[in-house]
């Protein structure tokens, strides 16, 4: 069992020790990917965004260490001409007022190295999750303390321009101590990438939005159950099928998607409820037979198989996530290891996925990463 550990801090160290760029670039195979780790940042622990190389082909990891330094990179997105990183700095004061920013980085995809671009407001507070339209040309960030949702400008040398269309959410639902207002969670572009779609924790609702402007859409949400809490939401690769997770019930709800319209067709809980049990991430295998979701409380990761006529789900299994607290995860481009973030465990743990069962087994591999919240990937030159 390879246990990667200490590594991190020790690249860290010698970060502060050497020049910018000071991981000499190992002569990269076919195939290679660089693997990066969006944190909460701490005094003397986190200080942004780590990153590690990874051969899906053999499995190797090999630690990078800290590649751009700022405050609470809680989620990433890339840039789809692989030049650029996007990442939300969730924070609730920025430049003095009540508000979050999102940070435009450059990439070295030889050294994995990251250079600061710019810095925007996100307009609100609590910033937790972003999204880049197929184009390119668009970045959407969604607000959760706040409870709204931006649009920016995406400007060629990859610097952000300042939102150019803001959403203010407004109204509540059933729960008053989580749903007393709204509470934008995520930003999904639709499988044509022209409409973005907002889950609400707040509002119990799926907002849709026309891309450029931000215009609602007809219709202009989709309603799921009151007191769920939807949080993310993942299309499978054909766009038939939409599957969305609730926070608040640890669910799975399962949607047929038509011409921007959601057919609700099946709830699906991903554990048991009880006080501590909260919905986290979703996503669907590249392969378009298999959704995974992550559930905190429980700390597990659960597996469906998607019925490709009907779009419904079948449990698989639920196996242990191997850390505390899954706030997010991601299946790698190859569709072979999944990579799940804990936010209080400290680390990411890899997982081999059965492309025939979907069913998951640790690879042995534990990256520490402190107060690791999201992993996203990139291929290295």
């Amino acid at each position: 069992m390879r246990l990667i550990s200490k590594l991190l801090l020790c690249a860290a160290a010698l970060a502060c020790m050497l020049p910018s760029g000071f991981a000499q670039p190992a002569k990269t195979a076919k195939g290679e990917y660089i693997a990066y780790v969006g944190t909460y940042t701490r005094p003397n622990k986190s200080k942004g965004i780590y990153a590690w190389r990874f051969q899906p082909a053999t499995g190797k990891l090999t630690a990078i260490g800290l590649v751009g330094e700022t405050v609470s990179p809680s989620f990433l997105a890339i840039h789809p001409n692989r030049k650029f990183l996007y990442a939300v700095n969730e924070i609730s004061n920025f430049e003095g007022k009540r508000a979050g920013s999102v940070s435009a980085f450059a990439m070295d995809t030889k050294t994995g190295q990251l250079k600061l671009l710019n810095t925007v407001t996100s307009r609100g507070d609590g910033p937790c999750h972003l999204a880049l339209d197929p184009s390119g040309l668009w970045l959407f960030a969604a607000n959760y303390g706040g409870g709204s949702v931006a649009e920016y400008p995406v400007h060629d040398d990859g610097t952000l321009g300042e939102a150019s269309a803001f959403v203010q959410h407004a109204g509540s639902s059933v729960n008053r101590q989580r749903q007393a207002g709204p509470h934008a969670h995520e930003t999904v572009l639709s499988p044509d990438g022209k409409t973005v779609f907002v889950p609400d924790l707040g509002l119990d609702q799926i907002l849709s939005y026309k891309v450029g402007g931000l215009a609602p859409n007809d219709p202009p949400f989709t309603k799921v159950a009151p007191g769920s809490g939807p949080r993310h939401l993942a299309f499978t690769p054909n766009g038939r099928y939409a599957y969305v997770m609730t926070e608040m019930t640890a669910s799975v709800v399962a949607f047929r998607y038509e011409g921007g319209k959601f057919e609700e067709l099946q709830t699906v809980p991903t554990a048991e409820l009880a006080a501590n049990i909260s919905g986290a991430e979703i996503a669907v295998h590249p392969n378009g037979k298999f959704v995974y979701s992550s559930t905190r409380g429980a700390n597990t990761i659960a597996v469906f198989a998607i019925d490709a006529a009907k779009g419904t789900l079948t449990p698989v299994e639920r196996t242990p996530s191997g850390g505390k607290t899954p706030r997010n995860f991601a299946i790698d481009p190859t569709g072979a290891y999944l990579f799940a973030a804990h936010q209080d465990s400290d680390n990411v743990v890899v997982f081999r996925i059965d492309a025939k069962t979907g069913k998951l087994t640790p690879s042995g591999d534990i990256l520490e990463a402190f107060a690791a919240v999201c992993v996203t990937f990139v291929p290295a030159q």
